[in-house]
């Protein structure tokens, strides 16, 4: 029961950071139709700039923290204003290979300004290697901090999506964006909006991933791939789809890696693949996803 729930406890942390690496697909697919393959490389940037402006520069940790989010809600914002918003309208798959593109050109930057080597010393975090004990279960004050802070930036998107008219343009948007156009919604601020909200929600993301006793390492981005499963899980549309997949991606990597050892037969590294394997197994049943709607038809 200790292993099981100490699994329960892990999986539930880096489920978070699935749902908020999901919730920057959502607003931007929601905003703008778009799925931005860059924002792993938004993470890794956000998580370096922290880790540059703590570490390297001695800035305190909630300053750096404040420092990493405003620059990439910058150049989330200058990145669709000054590139997307030129190719609007054109074919889904042009706007997908310039995230791709950007994807590149933004790992290439991080390793030409900050090198290939993992950072010890992380984002400079106060955590440390420390936790407190329930009974037997160990929580690391970074995982307690990455369910609190993730459950805190939840809420506040939830009420922030439903209750302010930026929420109320955004859904307006990814019902119909034309009509959302007539009747006057500012789609293109909507549109940046979003993009720098991912960039922000990346950052926070990285944070954590990185934070003690963890390191910081180049390959950092590539956990965005994961978090594809999270939100074709949910459905791409919605931000609730975007929480549930990214806690049940978490927990089903946790518990397989946890009990690979009790079933032998299934591989040593099938945790890797089984969010792939529970993915297809949603899609068979809701291929919208959970929460997902099918797109609507004029008639």
């Amino acid at each position: 029961m200790t292993t099981f729930l100490q699994l329960l406890f892990n999986g539930v942390a880096l489920g978070c950071v699935y749902a908020l690496i999901a919730l920057g697909f959502t607003a931007i697919h929601r905003a703008s139709n778009v799925i931005n393959f860059a924002q792993g490389a938004f993470l890794l940037l956000g998580a370096y700039l922290v880790s540059t402006a703590a570490v390297d520069h001695g800035f305190p940790f909630p300053l750096a923290v404040i420092l990493g989010l405003v620059a990439m809600v910058v150049i989330g914002i200058v990145f669709q204003m000054l590139i997307l918003r030129r190719v609007q309208g054109q074919p889904a798959f042009t706007v997908v290979m310039i995230t791709i593109g950007l994807n590149i050109i933004i790992v290439a930057l991080v390793s030409a300004l900050f090198g290939n080597a993992e950072r010890g010393n992380g984002v400079g975090d106060p955590w440390g290697n420390t936790g407190v004990h329930l009974g037997s279960v160990v929580l690391l004050w970074v995982k307690v901090w990455t369910i609190v802070v993730t459950a805190a930036i939840l809420l506040g998107f939830f009420v922030f999506d439903r209750y302010t008219r930026y929420g109320l343009a955004t859904r307006a948007t990814a019902i119909d964006e034309e009509a959302a156009l007539a009747a006057g919604i500012p789609v293109r601020r909507v549109n940046a909006i979003a993009w720098g909200l991912a960039g922000a929600l990346a950052t926070v993301a990285g944070i954590f991933l990185s934070g003690s006793p963890n390191v910081l390492d180049p390959s950092i981005g590539d956990i965005a791939l994961l978090a594809f499963p999270a939100i074709i899980i949910g459905g791409l549309d919605s931000p609730i789809g975007a929480v549930v997949g990214g806690l049940v991606i978490g927990l089903v990597y946790e518990l397989f890696d946890g009990y690979s050892s009790s079933v032998p037969w299934l591989g040593h590294n099938f945790y890797s693949i089984a969010p792939y394997i529970v993915m297809i197994a949603v899609l068979l049943v809701k291929p919208y996803g959970l929460f997902g709607r099918p797109p609507a038809e004029r008639v």
